[in-house]
């Protein structure tokens, strides 16, 4: 009789409601960091998301300057690996240098850099630490050659809606380059994107808002 593995889980009474990643992140190659696999990234820094989600990692990204008070907090939260913004746009040269040591320090599983970042700012970066250096790609017309040539680890493909477009020519140009990519929010676009070929999604969850509307319609059909 042929026996069929079955998956141990455990939930608790109290904490079984947590944000969970579509499936599709599932059929993803994932990336191994360290003997670590990471298929799934929740684009967040609400702890409070970070502390109940089932994704594989964080990645920490804002739209403010990159402050280690914050990169401190949410790496101590998390209980998964964190993935820090250490600017690349506005915030750069020798302080964008400073923050990757800082968040290398803090715990962080990588540090990741805004499309701006020059090629040299980004080297300097990559000679400050010991954990990977993810570049963003937002454009087709990127030089990611470049990018890898500069020290780039991983690639980090940011497209809105040209994201699967701009997975699949990196590809085709670099067949072995780790490709983190955003998915969107629904199986079937998170499945094209990966048959683009990327290696790991990154998942922007729902508005607080969104999340609390179901608990809250059941707190008053009581």
């Amino acid at each position: 009789m042929e026996y069929k593995q079955i998956i141990p889980k455990y939930e608790s009474s109290l904490r079984h409601n947590i944000l969970k990643m579509p499936e599709a992140v599932y059929e993803a190659s994932g990336i191994v960091i360290n003997g670590r696999r990471i298929k799934s990234l929740v684009f967040t820094t609400d702890i409070a998301i970070i502390r109940n989600c089932d994704a594989d990692a964080v990645f920490a990204v804002y739209p403010f300057t990159p402050q280690q008070a914050i990169s401190d907090a949410i790496i101590k939260a998390s209980y998964i690996p964190v993935f820090c913004g250490v600017g690349g746009g506005f915030t750069n040269g020798q302080r964008t240098v400073s923050l990757a040591k800082d968040v290398e320090a803090q715990g962080a599983m990588g540090v990741i850099l805004n499309a701006p970042v020059t090629n040299e700012n980004m080297s300097q970066v990559v000679e400050a630490v010991d954990i990977p250096v993810v570049i963003t790609v937002t454009t087709l017309d990127t030089d990611v050659e470049a990018r890898i040539a500069a020290g780039a680890a991983i690639l980090n493909i940011a497209g809105a809606q040209n994201t699967p477009k701009i997975v699949a020519e990196v590809r085709r140009k670099l067949p072995n380059v780790p490709i983190i990519a955003s998915g969107g929010n629904t199986n079937e676009n998170i499945r094209k994107t990966i048959e683009s070929g990327a290696n790991a999604i990154t998942f922007t969850p729902p508005a607080t808002k969104e999340l609390f509307r179901s608990i809250m319609d059941s707190y008053r059909d009581k």
